[in-house]
């Protein structure tokens, strides 16, 4: 009979370890899954956010620079058309 007792409390020790381990590898699996959830949410929310338009305000400033360089000569009219693109692009 001790000889059964002794199998008895290792199997039950082992069998006790084999179901922490499991429950570690339950756990981390689950919490491996909760992260890529979260980076797809993260993903779809970036792909559906509009880009933040610009600051009209600055965009006004950027805009009246631009016509005083054309004014001044230093652009030319196709560059001044190109640069103003460019900046109501931001809006």
């Amino acid at each position: 009979m001790p000889f059964l007792l002794r199998a008895a409390i290792v199997g039950g020790g082992a069998y006790a370890i084999g179901k922490r381990v499991q429950g570690g590898r339950d756990q981390n699996a689950a919490q491996n899954q909760q992260i890529a959830d979260l980076q797809d949410q993260q993903a779809q929310q970036a792909q559906q956010a509009p880009a933040a338009p610009a600051d009209a305000d600055d965009q006004y400033k950027q805009l009246t620079q631009l016509k005083s360089l054309l004014d001044q000569g230093v652009l030319t009219q196709a560059e001044f058309d190109a640069q103003k693109q460019k900046i109501l692009q931001g809006m």
